[in-house]
């Protein structure tokens, strides 16, 4: 069992200022990669392009963000958690003011897609570091950890319902100088930030393993969003992704036995339990935000509503999650995390299927908010008892790799779900495409519950604490 690190006791007695910036970073992020879902149609219409081109914006945010999440967990060792946070909000900022000022959809991606998609991969590593090292024991960390996926959830919840009313009082752009402003926050918050661990700039950084992991997951991702246009090259990425990532394994393998530190080492795989929790992250958020795009185009797209009347919809998942995610610390002291998290999934799936026949059946925008109220409350039982398995699994010295493995996890979890519901959406959008899509991310949801069943019925993961 490890010690915990200078200062983490003193910082969690200030537990508020330490956790607020902390929390807010994780809800600009997820802000950001759901509030666009509502401006489909301003964007396009500003920019002369279409839904497939917004399409590819979005999932190109989370995709980066995916495939550098891992390396920049690991940069954190080098250079330190509250450098690495600094530094990517330095990095959003940039992008958020480039993307509020875009004059066409190339300079939109670079913005938002690129700069915005890698400040988040160098500043939400150390959110999820600091946490673990900051607040020690399982009700400590389940508490900070609830406010920060809380916010993280409502930031990708409310995400809809804020952009519609910015898009709709302001206009589109406004949704980046809302982040801009948060930003600025951020930063002023963090500058008394203690970094618990000293940076290693010796520290080995794996620059191949970094290029290979990223490739990989674009490769796949692209592969996907290539569905529609093209099946012999949809085929072809996605063999190509495979192969990139197997030899990305077999890389930090070599390594491994030279002697020398790989970008992710393959023990992180060896436990069954954040194994499990990994594959529960990855649904929980591939879930969300393909219900999140799915639901906000077709009502935009197909029934025609204005961005606030698609947001408005949204308020029933922000308020289900916010209900759930609030009671995070009561309910992990009565519930097992195996618990709360098959409940989570098992609700989250039965929104999508109420969603499904309720819009089937009934000609109204209200009919939406039964089954978004339930996903709400599913995916806030659930959040943040899978980052607790998952980052409690390990000691503080591995928490970079952990945390870079667990975010980026979670992240291609949102990209999936963006491109694979919203590749079966645009292929087919007035026509059973949003049934379709439905069915699918109902689907994952079952695979979620699946994983989560066989999570240990102990209230704890048996990991070493601090």
């Amino acid at each position: 069992m490890t010690t915990a690190a200078p200062g983490a006791r003193t910082s969690t007695t200030g537990g508020r200022h330490v956790l607020v910036p902390l929390a807010l970073a994780q809800f600009i992020c997820s802000f950001a990669g759901s509030s666009m879902n509502v401006m489909i149609n301003d964007i396009s219409a500003d920019l002369d392009t279409s839904v497939q081109g917004v399409q590819v914006a979005i999932t190109v945010f989370l995709l980066v963000m995916a495939a550098l999440m891992i390396p920049g967990g690991k940069l954190t060792d080098r250079w330190g958690r509250k450098r690495c946070l600094m530094l990517g909000l330095a990095v959003y900022g940039v992008g958020a003011l480039l993307s509020a000022a875009a004059p066409g959809l190339g300079v939109l991606i670079l913005g938002n897609s690129v700069l915005e998609g890698v400040g988040t991969a160098l500043l939400i590593p150390p959110v999820y570091i600091l946490t673990t090292l900051l607040f020690t024991g399982t009700a400590a960390r389940a508490k900070a950890f609830g406010a920060i996926m809380a916010l993280g959830g409502i930031g990708a919840a409310a995400g809809p319902l804020i952009g519609g009313l910015l898009t709709t009082a302001i206009g589109w752009r406004a949704n980046f100088g809302f982040q801009v402003v948060v930003v600025a926050l951020i930063l002023l918050l963090t500058r008394t930030l203690e970094d618990p661990l000293p940076p290693d700039p010796e520290r080995p950084f794996d620059a191949v393993g970094a290029v290979l992991s990223a490739a990989g997951l674009v490769l796949l991702v692209t592969g996907i969003l290539a569905a529609d246009d093209n099946v012999w090259l949809m085929a072809g990425l996605l063999a190509a992704g495979a192969a990139v990532l197997a030899g990305f394994f077999g890389w930090i393998r070599r390594l491994e036995r030279s002697g020398r530190e790989p970008l992710l080492a393959t023990s992180l795989f060896r436990d069954r339990v954040s194994n499990l929790g990994l594959v529960t992250q990855n649904a929980q958020w591939l879930v969300l935000m393909g219900v999140s795009f799915t639901v906000g185009a077709y009502l935009q797209v197909v029934r025609g509503y204005s961005a606030i009347a698609t947001g408005g919809v949204f308020t029933a998942a922000t308020l289900g999650l916010l209900a759930s995610s609030l009671g995070a610390e009561r309910l992990a002291k009565r519930w097992s995390q195996r618990t709360l998290i098959v409940t989570g999934f098992a609700t989250a799936t039965a929104g999508i299927v109420v969603l499904l026949l309720l819009v089937r059946a009934v000609d109204d925008i209200w009919a939406f908010t039964p089954g978004l109220l339930l996903i709400g409350l599913g995916l806030g039982l659930m959040l943040t008892p899978s980052v607790n398995v998952v980052q409690s699994a390990f000691p503080d010295s591995r928490q970079g790799e952990i945390s870079g493995l667990s975010r980026s996890i979670s992240n291609l979890g949102s990209s999936l779900g963006t491109a694979i519901a919203g590749t079966i959406l645009v292929a087919e959008l007035t026509n059973g495409g949003y049934a379709a899509a439905m069915i699918v991310l109902a689907a994952f949801g079952v695979v979620g519950l699946g994983a989560a069943l066989f999570l240990p019925h102990d209230r704890t993961t048996g990991a070493p604490e601090g």
